[in-house]
This record gives structure tokens, C-alpha cells and sequence, in this order.
């Protein structure tokens, strides 16, 4: 009786949000407004992540040149294509996305879109945030350095970057932070005010949260943005070695987009975009979110229409390489699949991951690996961003969503019943 009086509250609560009304009316009601501390709950997220720039700084990062053109060639197979949730319920791909929180979905296949469906305000024009999935691009943008620079990955991010000495990242090796295995001595939180993270780096980046503690006024605050949380407060777990274990931790990328820009003597945003957004073919403007030192925010700043997005896939698919012209360098695209039983026994030790038997082998160079034999592996970002790419089916799935959860593993339900719909499509389709 208890259990059914939780789940009819549960229900209720869940269709009670489903029908709350979001920017209704000129003006909008106070009652439907998004809000910097309403901004990631949904149903206020469908119309956020679509306008970022609403509720946060951003920067731009403008295209440039001839637009990638991706012939159409529609198939309505694949709307159809049948998979399973993680409840065992066979489902089309078409509601499975539109169940599972989807925004928008678009599929590639041998460089042709095949797929393509919006839901939720999102339309072909829109940018989008893509959270996590923009610490792919920046280790994407590194590797262009990495290669021109003859960078040494073994070395400490401190040799590049001086105000990193006497700090957590000292002890580390730059390989160590693009495999998420820096040992770090904190966890990030969103939610939690009373957490370190949210105090210092959430306040950095500008995170738009309602943060009244300290840290939060810019005019006196010792950790004025992201490059300054990582240098005066980041601190080690003393009781882990760096390379050991898999702990995510976004900071990690703060530190790659800080060595690009360190090395090339451009913000980090204009090094994505004479380098990346200028060259790959991009149909729209992008634009990236900046702390509060008008910097952008590498670990999850990106936004993007979803085309762009799956263009950026594309050009990972093709090793680097698009319209003829090599961008990324191929070895170092290829370097991520490359695991060793170090890589994988690495990811085996994390505590959150695996215990929530989520499908990654491995996680190497800010990306997800499901099986690098079959070249298939993802840029994820939370509320439900993925860049999907497997190389054996010659596929691309980009897709946005506005899951009400953060993590994959607690909306564990929706993540995996649209990623099992991608791995399912490109098991039809070798």
C-alpha cells in the first residue's frame, strides 16, 4: 500500500511538472520563468540549453569558409529501428529518443544524415549547450598542439604553466589529466552548497546558481576564475597516486584548455575557432560560456546547433580529416582507441562507473570508450548530451536532451535507453 501511494505521488509529481508552462506569456509569468537557479530543472532545461546565453556569459566562436554539405538521403527504417530499454521494453528509435528527455537527434551514416527529428522548441538553427561533451573538442584542439609542438605528455602541466607548481596538478602528468586520473582530493557537486567544489569552482565558472558563500563576490574573492581555482585552491588526495585510478573531475580540462592557450598565445575560444570551427565546415556560429574572468569554460561551455555537433563527429569518424583537409592530426585520433590493459584496469578501480555497470571499457582523453576494436566510443555531457561514433558502421548519432538528472548513472534509465538505441542502429548497419 505504501509502495503504491509513493509511486501514485511520484506520478503525480512527474505529470504535475510535465504540464508546467516554460517563458509563457510577454512577459513571462514569475511562475514559468527560467531562472540561474531553475536553469538545469526540467521542463525549464528545454528551454535553457537551447538559450544559454540567456543565463550565462558566453563568447563566440564564429564559422568561417564553405559549409560541409551532408547529402540527405532519409530512411524510415531507422525512426523504426527496434531496441531495448534497460527494463527489457522493445522500443522504435524514434520513441525511445522522445521518450527518454531527447531534444534533438540526428543520425550520419557514410557522411550522409539519414535521421534527423527535433522535439521540445529545438529546431535545425538552434545552438545548444553541450555540456561535457565539449571536453572531447578540447582534447581534440590539444592534439593539434600535442603533434605541432612535439608536446611530452609524460611531463608535468606545471612545466608549461609556472603557477601550477606547489600544486595538485604538480605531481601530475598531462596524460594523467586527459585520462581523468589526476587524484584529486575533492568531488565535484552542483547541488550541494556546502561542498568544496560548488563554493570555489562553481563560483568560478559562473555557474549560474544562487551561491551566497564565500567565493561568490567577484570584487573580493581570491578565486576570481577557473584558471585561478585551479592554481590557489586545487588539492591533491594524498593517499592516491596520479595514473591509478579513474575519477572524473571536470577541472581536468580547465587544465587542458589553460596549456593550449599558455602555448598558442590565443583564449582558448579563438584557438577552437581558427583551428577547428573555421576549418571543419560548421553551418552555424558557435559560442562557449566564460567564467567569470571572461574565459571560456572548456569542461562544458560549447553550444552548438546539433548538425555542427554531428559534424564535429564526423570529422573524428574520418581520423581528423574532412572536405580534404586534415584538421586533427590522424595519430592522434587514433591514439584514444588505442587502450592498454593499464587503460582498462585504470577505468575497473572507479568507484561510481563500474558499480553502476555503465558500458565503458575505458575512459582516455576526455573521451568514453565502449569497444575500441570496433572503433565505438562517445563525447558525453550531462543531462543527456552524446556525440556517438562507431567507426565499424561508418556512424555518427548526435543528439541533445534535457534529462531531468545530471549524471548518466542517475538517470541511468534514460541515458542507456537511448544509447542502446545508437548501439543497436550500428549493429544493423555493419
Amino acid at each position: 500500500m505504501k509502495l503504491a501511494l509513493v509511486l501514485c505521488a511520484l506520478t503525480g509529481s512527474v505529470a504535475a511538472q510535465e504540464q508546467q508552462k516554460v517563458m509563457d506569456g510577454f512577459p513571462p509569468s514569475r511562475k514559468s520563468m527560467v531562472t540561474p537557479s531553475n536553469y538545469r530543472e526540467h521542463p525549464f532545461s528545454q528551454w535553457s540549453f537551447r538559450n544559454a546565453g540567456a543565463t550565462m556569459h558566453v563568447l563566440m566562436i564564429p564559422r568561417e569558409g564553405d559549409v560541409h554539405k551532408f547529402p540527405e538521403a532519409p530512411d524510415a527504417s531507422i525512426a523504426a529501428t527496434i531496441s531495448t530499454d534497460t527494463e527489457g521494453n522493445a522500443k522504435s528509435l524514434e520513441r525511445t529518443f522522445e521518450d527518454s528527455y531527447a531534444n534533438g537527434v540526428v543520425v550520419v551514416k557514410s557522411n550522409k544524415i539519414v535521421y534527423e527529428k527535433y522535439w521540445n522548441g529545438l529546431s535545425r538553427h538552434y545552438q545548444h549547450i553541450w555540456f561535457s561533451c565539449s571536453k572531447s573538442l578540447a582534447s581534440s584542439a590539444f592534439g593539434i598542439l600535442v603533434d605541432k609542438m612535439n608536446l611530452d605528455l609524460s611531463a608535468s602541466p606545471a612545466k608549461y604553466i609556472p603557477e601550477l607548481k606547489g600544486t595538485a596538478y604538480e605531481r601530475t602528468t598531462i596524460q594523467d589529466i586527459l585520462n581523468m586520473s589526476a587524484a584529486l582530493g575533492f568531488q565535484e557537486s552542483y547541488t550541494d552548497t556546502s561542498n568544496f567544489f560548488y563554493k570555489y569552482y562553481s563560483a568560478a565558472a559562473n555557474t549560474p546558481a544562487i551561491y551566497q558563500g564565500p567565493g561568490a563576490d567577484p570584487k573580493t574573492a581570491e578565486v576570481l576564475g577557473v584558471y585561478d581555482f585551479l592554481a590557489k585552491k586545487a588539492y591533491s588526495n594524498d593517499s592516491l597516486q596520479p595514473g591509478v585510478k579513474f575519477e572524473y573531475s571536470s577541472v581536468n580540462a580547465d587544465v587542458i584548455s589553460w596549456l593550449i592557450s599558455r602555448l598558442s598565445g590565443k583564449p582558448y575560444h579563438d584557438f577552437i575557432r581558427e583551428n577547428i570551427w573555421a576549418k571543419m565546415g560548421a553551418e552555424h556560429d558557435a559560442f562557449i560560456t566564460a567564467d567569470r574572468a571572461y574565459t571560456g569554460v572548456a569542461t562544458g561551455g560549447i553550444n552548438s546547433t546539433l548538425r555542427d555537433a554531428a559534424l564535429f563527429g564526423q570529422l573524428i569518424l574520418n581520423r581528423g580529416r574532412i572536405d580534404g583537409k586534415q584538421i586533427i592530426p590522424k595519430a592522434w585520433v587514433d591514439e584514444t582507441l588505442k587502450l592498454t590493459n593499464e587503460d582498462k584496469e585504470r577505468y575497473s578501480r572507479n568507484d561510481v562507473y563500474v558499480q553502476a555497470n555503465m558500458p565503458w571499457v575505458a575512459y582516455k582523453n576526455f573521451w568514453w570508450i565502449l569497444d575500441e576494436t570496433r572503433g565505438e566510443y562517445a563525447a558525453i555531457g550531462i543531462h543527456g548530451q552524446v556525440i556517438y561514433i562507431n567507426r565499424s558502421a561508418n556512424l555518427v548519432i548526435a543528439y541533445f536532451s534535457s534529462q531531468p538528472q545530471a549524471s548518466s548513472v542517475a538517470g541511468f534509465e534514460a541515458f542507456m535507453a537511448k544509447l542502446n538505441a545508437c548501439r543497436t542502429l550500428a549493429k544493423s548497419n555493419r
